[in-house]
């Protein structure tokens, strides 16, 4: 199976990398406004927020494995906190955060590099056994107490984070 690349994918991504050997595409013209380097997550809220990782300036048809990361903005420091704001109630967030930390401190040229190296850390995590007896009570978002299931629904386009950091995976 031949996939492209993807920042934080969604579970059906991964899935087809845990099911099959995949290849991703290197090779392909770049396409814009994809999840090559964007995701969606659901904030505490139940707002849909995208995350994009800022790239250099893209060529007509140049290649994938040529597209650099931008570092003209905070944008590392700025997921961070948004992940943080968005799972920091979720009841593995705490448990899986210091895998993921690195990739918001550690400055990477190519985008290819930052997405293989997070979606194999991602992999790696899903197959991780979770803490047993740690979770007590309802998994909420917020101080109020609503549970996160009934007050947002899963949705299958969310990255991979939302399904990572529930008790349901």
């Amino acid at each position: 199976m031949i996939l492209p690349t993807a920042y934080l994918p969604p579970l059906s991504y991964m899935q087809a990398l845990m099911s099959e050997p995949a290849t991703i595409e290197q090779m392909e013209s770049f396409e814009k406004q994809t999840f090559r380097n964007r995701c969606l997550i659901r904030d505490a809220k139940g707002e849909i927020v995208r995350l994009t990782v800022p790239v250099g300036k893209v060529e007509h048809k140049q290649l994938t494995r040529d597209i650099q990361i931008s570092y003209q903005t905070r944008w590392q420091h700025q997921h961070w906190i948004t992940l943080v704001s968005a799972y920091q109630h979720t009841p593995y967030f705490l448990y899986f955060a210091d895998y993921l930390r690195p990739f918001y401190e550690k400055q990477y040229k190519w985008l290819l590099d930052l997405n293989d190296e997070l979606n194999a850390t991602l992999l790696a995590l899903l197959k991780k056994e979770r803490p047993q007896g740690q979770i007590t009570g309802a998994r909420t978002t917020d101080w109020s107490g609503e549970i996160w299931t009934d007050k947002h629904p899963w949705q299958t386009e969310l990255s991979i984070l939302d399904t990572l950091f529930d008790d349901e995976y």
